[in-house]
């Protein structure tokens, strides 16, 4: 049965309130029927304009036949036109009190022509018949504080590229079949894909957005990519999407100015202009921008099936003085820095989607240290669920970059994050940003010769893996990939055919699953009962040791981060419990020199009243016991 495409009143009241919820269900181009014909309803918001034309395929793009007509006591503007149908291209075309024209996409438009063409396209959403319902149900009944979470950051585009054709792009489908397979091979339990909402440039990698309600035809449909997150649900993968709601591509095709005057973004261009990226801001105290931001959220989670969003920049909505020199901005009303209407807007935003998505994963990925990104709304939080930890990346990366032997003077780099850690729920990052701009990739980050750098680079993640908070790591870390990730190129999969890289390879497979199947690692992350010190003031060794417990296993983590092998390392466990290694960087199958603890380790009481046992530590090593029950 054809939809019924009478505007409803309350739909636009809503909107322009700034509590529609869903207003890509009446917005942009709706297929249907009205007065018994079958075509497709436009509505368009535009302030300022003094006609609006709708113009396309269906026309000829003649700008004169199909004037919109004003939704009276509003700034919305609607018409019906029969016989238009699914796959017809359509602009509008916005004539201003000053006289210019302007041609636009449409802000509520579900696909878009392939860049550089910029035309919407008139698209159902109704195609894909979803297999997910296992799924859907399970994630209903979780609980993502407690449960494991190791993320698989993706670039589509540049994951794998065709080498016969020009390094033309894989599809949404094709990704559906590798890219799916591999993540669950290697034990992910989500992929966070970089955004895939219409984007005019490929090197901004989707972070200057255009359509935020387009799937970009870079890669195919918007059926193909429900395709993808449906069979990623199928295969026990989660999806997750980078959003940008902060600010907007500046290309004028898209929001920018939209009909001729400030309407998404911010009247005052201090404000609007975001010189640090190019881009404008949106204006996030306008009611319009309100619904149209918080029905843009709902709508990847309602007709996509995602599992959460990544909020890129949550600075740049949190702070005036963002990215600004001293007289680009003024203080808020308190004479404060913060962005009242940004803290407003993001605390609505958290509150709505959780209303519909309890379980959603909602993460914000923010560098200050603004307080309680992670704390309930009613608690004066922003209402968040994770918040990326940019401090314990940015520490732990400057002591892994250190030569060993000055280790010791940077001792308290691994252990500061342990004073803060459950200030937040917190997701350690290992992603895209790590690897570009000459900041080289993960395995040139690490000191010494070949041998050493690849044993390194395996000691950090088992510390990432072992240190309490959720993991996030990018593509091409797990090569690991030998250059900077280059947007243009796919990755070096050839690297990882034999050798240390193979081995590492393995290594970083066996890590994940690893940290999946021991609670220990990820019950208890945001709870100080999961993890205690054995000992973390060993400077002049460069070692640690922790417990980390969940509700009925404890291990115990040993680290050494210099080339010594340690023998008689005493671990001080204040018990006679039992255990045994199950888990070693350096044997040989991942490139190590292979020393390895066999057998079961009894804690005993020594001479000097300490309780433990003596194992040995291999060179740039992590080593895990786990406790004999």
């Amino acid at each position: 049965m054809e939809r019924d495409l009478r505007l409803n009143k309350e739909d636009v009241y809503y909107f322009h309130e700034g509590t529609h919820e869903r207003a890509y269900e009446f917005m942009g181009a709706q297929i249907g029927q009205l007065n018994g014909e079958k075509g497709v309803r436009f509505t368009l918001w535009s302030p300022h304009s003094k006609a609006v034309y709708v113009v396309g395929t269906f026309n000829r793009w003649d700008g004169g036949k199909h004037r919109m007509e004003k939704v009276p006591d509003s700034n919305l503007w609607t018409l019906f036109i029969a016989g238009v149908e699914e796959g017809d291209q359509y602009k509008y075309e916005l004539h201003t009190e000053e006289g210019r024209v302007l041609k636009k996409s449409d802000p509520f438009g579900f696909f878009t022509e392939l860049r550089p063409g910029t035309s919407s396209i008139v698209q159902s959403l109704d195609h894909h018949q979803w297999q997910d319902y296992a799924w859907l149900q399970k994630r209903e009944k979780g609980n993502p504080y407690q449960s494991p979470l190791w993320i698989y950051e993706v670039h589509l585009g540049s994951w794998k590229k065709r080498m016969d054709q020009h390094g033309e792009f894989w599809t949404y489908r094709e990704l559906a079949d590798e890219l799916v397979d591999y993540v669950h091979t290697m034990g992910y339990t989500h992929i966070e894909i970089l955004p895939i909402m219409e984007h005019p440039l490929d090197e901004s990698w989707g972070y200057q957005t255009t359509g935020f309600f387009s799937v970009t035809s870079r890669y195919g449909t918007p059926c193909d990519f429900m395709y993808l997150v449906d069979r990623c649900h199928q295969k026990g993968v989660g999806v997750l999407l980078d959003w940008v709601p902060g600010h907007f591509c500046k290309d004028e095709g898209g929001l920018a100015y939209f009909d001729g005057k400030a309407m998404f973004e911010y009247d005052d261009f201090r404000k609007a202009d975001n010189k640090g990226w190019g881009t404008l801001n949106f204006n996030l105290d306008r009611h319009e921008v309100q619904s149209y931001l918080m029905s843009n959220a709902l709508f990847w989670y309602d007709r996509f099936h995602i599992d959460g969003i990544r909020v890129d920049a949550v600075s740049n909505m949190l702070y005036l003085n963002f990215g600004r020199d001293d007289g680009e901005w003024e203080t808020n009303i308190h004479g404060g820095q913060e962005d009242l209407e940004g803290v407003a807007f993001l605390q609505k935003l958290n509150q709505r989607v959780y209303k519909h998505y309890p379980f959603a994963l909602m993460m914000a990925e923010e560098s200050t240290a603004y307080p309680k990104i992670t704390h309930p709304v009613h608690e004066g939080g922003l209402g968040f669920n994770f918040k990326w930890n940019m401090g314990w990346m940015n520490d732990t990366l400057k002591y892994m970059e250190k030569d060993p032997i000055y280790r010791s003077a940077h001792h308290y780099k691994l252990t500061f994050t342990m004073t803060y850690s459950y200030s937040e729920n917190f997701i350690l990052p290992l992603s895209h940003d790590e690897v570009v701009h000459l900041k080289k990739p993960l395995i040139k980050k690490m000191p010494g010769d070949e041998w050493q750098q690849f044993a390194n680079l395996r000691c950090y993640l088992g510390y990432m893996a072992t240190h309490p908070g959720k993991k996030l790591t990018f593509m091409g870390s797990e090569i690991p990939e030998p250059k900077e990730w280059n947007v243009k190129e796919s990755l070096e999969w050839w690297y990882m055919e034999n050798g240390l890289p193979q081995a590492f390879h393995c290594f970083k497979r066996d890590l994940v699953h690893f940290y999946r199947a021991h609670e220990a690692l990820w019950k208890f992350d945001h709870q100080p009962k999961g993890f205690q010190w054995i000992e973390a003031d060993q400077v002049s060794e460069s070692s640690y040791s922790y417990f980390r417990r969940g509700s009925g296993e404890e291990l115990i983590v040993l680290l050494n981060f210099t080339p010594v092998v340690r023998e008689g390392y005493f671990v001080n466990t204040g018990n006679r419990e039992s255990y045994v290694e199950v888990l070693n960087s350096d044997r040989k199958i991942y490139g190590g020199s292979d020393v390895v603890n066999e057998g079961v380790f009894q804690g005993e009481r020594m001479a000097d009243g300490r309780t433990g046992f003596m194992v040995t530590l291999p060179p740039l090593s992590i080593v895990i016991m786990k406790k004999q029950l």
